[in-house]
C-alpha cells in the first residue's frame, strides 16, 4: 500500500518549495551552477504551451488530473502491478499538484533550470510535479 502513500508525498513536497519560492524570488545556484533555482510562473503547460489560453489548459489539466484518479482507483483493486501502482502514484501526484496550482492561482511555479544541461533542456524550468509526471507516465508505460 506504499503507492497510496506516493500521490500526497510529492503534493507536499511540491507544494513546501513552491511555497518558499512564492515568499522568497531571490534566485540561487547549486552545484557550482549546474542547477539555478528560480521563480517562473508558467500561465501555460509544458513549455509554455497554451499561455494564451489558460482557462483550456486548466480544464484539460482537470480532465486529465481525474482520468488518472480513476485510473489509479481502479487499479487499486487489481493484485500486483506494484510498478504500474507506483507509476500512476507519482502521475497522479504531480498532475494534481500542478492542476491545484492553475485553479487556485492561474499558473504553476516552476523553479528548477540545469544550467549545464544539453541543447535546449538547460532553457527549461521544471519543477517536481514534472519529474513526477514524466517519470511516471515512463514506468506506468513501461508496466
Amino acid at each position: 500500500m506504499l503507492h497510496m502513500l506516493i500521490a500526497p508525498v510529492i503534493v507536499g513536497l511540491d507544494h513546501v518549495i513552491k511555497k518558499s519560492r512564492e515568499d522568497n524570488d531571490t534566485p540561487y545556484e547549486l552545484l557550482d551552477g549546474k542547477i539555478r533555482i528560480i521563480t517562473y510562473h508558467n500561465k501555460g503547460a509544458f513549455l509554455g504551451h497554451g499561455s494564451k489560453r489558460p482557462f483550456l489548459v486548466t480544464v484539460l489539466s482537470v480532465f486529465l488530473t481525474v482520468v488518472m484518479g480513476l485510473v489509479f482507483v481502479f487499479t487499486l483493486t487489481m493484485k500486483g502491478l506494484k510498478p504500474l501502482k507506483f507509476g500512476l502514484g507519482l502521475l497522479l501526484g504531480g498532475a494534481f499538484s500542478n492542476t491545484y496550482d492553475r485553479i487556485k492561482k492561474g499558473y504553476v511555479t516552476d523553479y528548477l533550470i540545469f544550467s549545464k544541461a544539453p541543447g535546449f533542456i538547460k532553457n527549461i524550468v521544471f519543477n517536481i510535479s514534472d519529474f513526477a509526471i514524466i517519470t511516471g507516465a515512463l514506468i506506468s508505460a513501461l508496466s
